[in-house]
């Protein structure tokens, strides 16, 4: 237990040029963790442990920290007493040099035994390491694991950050640790809001840390407090405006890391820019100004937005004035470049895509959507939807990238096709389809809306996977350039989550024949086949499915991901019940038994007229009568109920294998009872190896 009366509260403070404020909280989060695991390793005890970062500073106050490490007793053995001693009782050289490696005389030394013989031993109490010795290596340790992408350089110092640094903290108490971090002398001394209190500020204590700063300094310390100030203040002003301010969560975090002393407010712009496409709009605001934008009570954009200012403005009008006047160009650029792209046809900028290589091995942005034309039109006949939808909107899919909206706004790839595509009279599937394309884009992001949108989604990322893998480069380790771990997903999710009754083999079979030079043969397909399933096991983990459950459907070499969800969900759910790990460990039995064999091919059905025990016979009867009643289930794909079925047979299995010898000397008799046990664990494979249930041992 440490001694609470020698502790003190414990400051770090870096203090920088402005920190990249999409990083900030990545850079925060780590710093905290890195000296929380290093003053645990080093010994040490706090109470607690708070996080501040603003644009010019990374902070931390560690409470209640132990002023030094806890004493320790040191226990050093040395040579048996036989040798240290001679037949005259006297210390030989040994024990002599024992004592001088101890820093200590022979007298000071015991003889005990440690549980084999009596040896020397010398006994100490090693003292506890300051706390200032200890933090300064902490903290330099923790900086130099940050998880900077890029350190910088300035001046003609070697010193390396990810932003030049102005200032260091370090104090324990009322006391600077005096070291040096960064280049710089730790002092007592921060800085205040750049405008608002251009000045240094004496730190007198850990405790006084964010107080002073928030009161003197005229800045909110702390990243989540300053969030919630902005996210009520921009939640206000929309309210003011009769709307909702929409929210994004990475707009909201990047907005604070760019204040430290935040004050929103609204500004607006014409009306006319309603005109353009509102994504368009709210990419300009959101990525290049950080504004947030407004919806009224029906979800369409208002002619307003919310910017978030580092400072309070004597005359509030003159700042959102300012902002008014740098939105206008964009959204008139935006305004421009949809008229524009509207006076030409999708099917011309389909041509241009010639020009554009999607691999050098794989051929141009044209060449894809051909093949995505071929492939859809297969995946759609197969989902029952328009095929000559599916193959149009594939053909028009990439045709916007050559537009001058998308090179302007690359976030608008896929919806500026959309409205480019209804502007030109396509169907409005066909168009929406066209947006679709790229869902979903992230873990957990809306999936599309058609099956025509799901048909050009499936393409896409399909053709990608097997031409990538085709010219030999899947991806390896963390490398995955073509990210095709996240294209796997999101055909699986489309597959799985809109219910598709579609066979990867048969895709992958597809999307290579749409190539005319990729390698034919089974080795291909087989082998992204492979990749694919093995995805599921990390979506089956982040749903807390035991990797068994996983593997017991995956060892039936299934293709079908609807299938194989199903199979996974129903056995996951049959884990649960009490019978279970029996009927696990009696498949597992019985799969061991039909390992040894030499042949099965001696094994027939089950005769009847050969069964001699009760238990066999009880056994018999029963499976005969689930293969008859389960037939449907299987059929139907109703594996749960199926599995809840055979849980029934628990106790009759366990009364075969109490009561009937399988191996016995008469072949006839032999061959029966594995004929029964064949056909009992067919009936479990037809759902999955519930064998490999079992724990290892």
């Amino acid at each position: 237990m440490s001694n609470q009366s020698d502790a003190h509260d414990f400051l770090v403070e870096i203090g920088t040029e402005e920190l990249p404020p999409t990083a900030l909280l990545k850079l925060s989060n780590s710093f905290t963790a890195q000296v929380a695991a290093g003053i645990k390793t080093a010994g040490l005890s706090y109470t607690g442990v708070q996080s501040y970062a603003t644009p010019r500073r990374l902070a931390i106050v560690v409470s209640g920290l132990d002023s030094q490490t806890p004493e320790k007793d040191v226990i050093v053995w040395g040579p048996p007493k036989k040798i240290a001693f001679d037949a005259d009782g006297k210390p030989t050289k040994a024990a002599a040099a024992f004592a001088k490696k101890n820093g200590v005389g022979i007298d000071d030394i015991n003889i005990e035994n440690d549980g084999k013989a009596e040896k020397l031993v010398y006994k100490s109490l090693k003292a506890g390491i300051s706390a200032t010795e200890l933090l300064p290596s902490i903290i330099q340790d923790a900086l130099d694991k940050l998880p900077i992408a890029k350190r910088m350089r300035w001046g003609a110092e070697r010193t390396e950050f990810v932003r030049p640094v102005q200032w260091i903290v370090m104090m324990q108490g009322s006391h600077i640790i005096e070291c040096s971090i960064l280049g710089f002398s730790a002092g007592n001394t921060t800085r205040g809001h750049r405008f608002h209190c251009d000045t240094t500020l004496a730190i007198e204590n850990p405790a006084a840390y964010a107080t002073l700063l928030e009161h003197s300094g005229h800045i909110v310390p702390a990243f989540e407090t300053r969030k919630a100030m902005i996210r009520q203040q921009v939640v206000a002003e929309g309210e003011k405006l009769g709307g909702a301010a929409v929210i994004d969560e990475d707009l909201l975090n990047e907005v604070t890391g760019l204040v430290e002393w935040p004050v929103a407010l609204t500004g607006s712009f014409e009306n006319r820019f309603l005109e353009v496409p509102p994504e368009a709009l709210i990419s300009s605001m959101k990525e290049h100004q950080k504004y947030f934008h407004v919806e009224n009570k029906d979800g369409y954009l208002m002619p307003h937005f919310i910017t978030v200012s580092n400072i309070v403005s004597r005359d509030p009008s003159q700042v959102i004035r300012g902002n008014e006047r740098v939105i206008r160009p964009r959204l008139s650029d935006a305004a421009f470049f949809f008229e524009t792209d509207k006076k030409i046809a999708l099917e011309t900028r389909v041509e241009k895509l010639k020009s554009i290589v999607f691999q050098a091995q794989l051929g141009t942005l044209y060449d894809k959507t051909q093949r995505m034309m071929g492939l859809a039109a297969s995946i759609a006949d197969s989902i029952g939807s328009n095929r000559a939808y599916a193959s149009r909107a594939a053909e028009l899919s990439k045709a916007d990238l050559v537009s001058d909206m998308v090179l302007e706004f690359d976030k608008m790839q896929g919806i500026a096709g959309r409205y480019y595509a209804l502007a030109q009279g396509e169907e409005e599937e066909v168009a929406n389809a066209i947006r679709d394309q790229y869902l979903p884009k992230f873990s957990g992001d809306q999936l599309p809306e058609s099956l025509t949108g799901c048909a050009i989604a499936l393409a896409d990322r399909l053709d990608t996977i097997v031409g990538i893998f085709g010219i030999g480069q899947p991806p390896t380790g963390s490398k995955d350039p073509f990210a095709l771990r996240r294209a796997t997903l999101g055909v699986l999710r489309i597959i799985v989550e809109k219910r598709l009754p579609l066979d990867l083999r048969v895709l992958l079979k597809q999307a290579q024949q749409q190539y005319s030079h990729l390698s034919a043969g089974e080795n291909l397909v087989e082998t992204v086949l492979q990749y694919m399933t093995e995805r599921f096991r990390a979506w089956y983990e982040e749903e807390q499915i035991n990797a068994e459950v996983f593997m017991s459907v995956s060892e039936k070499g299934l293709s079908q991901p609807l299938d194989i969800d199903q199979r996974v969900k129903a056995v996951n759910r049959f884990s649960m019940l009490p019978e279970a790990q029996a009927l696990a460990a009696a498949n597992k039995r019985v799969s061991n038994i039909l390992a040894k064999l030499d042949s099965q091919a001696a094994i027939g059905s089950v005769d009847n007229t050969l069964l001699v025990e009760d238990s066999e016979k009880n056994l018999a009867e029963l499976v005969e009568q689930k293969a008859q009643q389960l037939a449907p289930l299987f059929a139907n794909r109703q594996y749960s109920e199926a599995l809840t079925s055979l849980a029934e047979l628990r106790v009759p299995i366990d009364a075969f294998f109490d009561n009937v010898m399988v191996m016995v000397d008469e072949e006839s008799v032999k061959n029966n009872r594995l004929a029964l046990l064949k056909s009992l664990r067919s009936l479990f494979l037809e759902v999955a190896d519930i064998s490999l249930l079992v724990p290892a041992k």
